[in-house]
């Protein structure tokens, strides 16, 4: 089941848990997800499948921690789909370059990103709001907006906002 037919959903993801940043890992970029991060991703993976979604694209930023959730979602929501890396989602990314690109996309497109905060929350407070609105994407959690228009600035409806709890107790 494709979820929208007539505009672009996108649905974005906050990486899994990955811990602070530690000595024996200076450069924050390679942090990698916790065996609880991991398994975090996993729970809320079935239940993003239990949805029925599909996703036509998967991008992750291209730190560790975002490529390792979004290579554990496609395993389980989409085993056949690639994952590309955008330097946009990166936590200091260009929100308008992102637009852009998402703009070349078939306009019903599925698209999945995956990222860091404070970008994704802004992001999602930018599309939904003029900007009066506060949202607090926490680690795993899981959003869908309605895009109605993605360039300059991408616009649309929030259609759900749920944490990792929401979503492992869709699994039972």
């Amino acid at each position: 089941m494709r979820i929208g037919s007539i505009g672009m959903d996108l649905f974005i993801l906050r990486h899994g848990d990955a811990g602070r940043s530690s000595v024996t890992v200076k450069d924050d970029s390679k942090r990698s997800l916790t065996v609880e991060g991991e398994k975090e991703i996993k729970d809320i993976s079935k239940g993003i499948k239990g949805l029925g979604i599909e996703f036509d694209y998967i991008f992750t930023s291209p730190l560790l921690r975002a490529k390792q959730t979004a290579e554990l979602i496609s395993k389980i929501v989409v085993p056949t789909n690639q994952i590309k890396e955008l330097d946009e989602l990166k936590p200091e990314g260009n929100k308008l370059r992102l637009y852009h690109k998402l703009s070349n996309l078939k306009q019903d497109s599925s698209v999945l990103i995956v990222g860091h905060e404070p970008y994704l929350s802004e992001l999602i407070g930018e599309a939904i709001s003029s900007g009066e609105c506060q949202i607090d994407l926490k680690k795993a959690g899981f959003a869908r907006i309605r895009v109605t228009t993605i360039f300059p600035k991408l616009k649309g409806e929030l259609r759900w906002l749920f944490t990792s709890k929401h979503l492992k107790r869709m699994t039972r």
